[in-house]
């Protein structure tokens, strides 16, 4: 596994599925199962709806950037290592957005509406983290 020393997520009942997703290198997201709205982050009740009835359904791992900024500095472990690093909002074709690292260009070369799709980052046996990466 990995040598990163990245704080890990707290996994919970609400977001159990989204993790176990991406420890099988998947993406899932919550789907209310009455009124089929797509949500995350996880959570116990629909914002829509308020239904408690969640499904999880596979999501595509393609999106584009819908806001980023660039850190160059950061003194906490795990993060100072990694400098300059880009963090996002991916806004997925599902019309869900979450945020994460966009990896495997130059931070300069990062843009709003830059499709990107995901890759993973497996931090332990158990715990993966979803990071994207622009589409050539």
């Amino acid at each position: 596994m990995s040598g990163d020393r990245r704080p890990l997520p707290r996994v919970d009942e609400e977001s159990r599925g989204f993790w176990e997703g991406l420890a099988r290198h998947q993406l899932y997201l919550q789907r209310c199962a009455d009124c089929a709205r797509l949500r995350h982050p996880p959570r116990a009740v629909c914002p829509s709806c308020l239904s408690s009835a969640v499904e999880w359904v596979e999501a595509s791992g393609r999106g584009t950037v819908y806001s980023f900024t660039v850190t160059h500095q950061n003194h906490a472990p795990g993060f100072r290592e990694r400098l300059p690093y880009v963090l996002a909002i991916v806004e997925l074709e599902e019309g869900v957005r979450l945020m994460a690292n966009v990896t495997g260009c130059d931070p300069g070369v990062v843009r709003i509406g830059m499709p990107v799709f995901i890759e993973y980052e497996d931090m332990t046996d158990d715990i993966t983290l979803a990071a994207f990466r622009p589409i050539p």
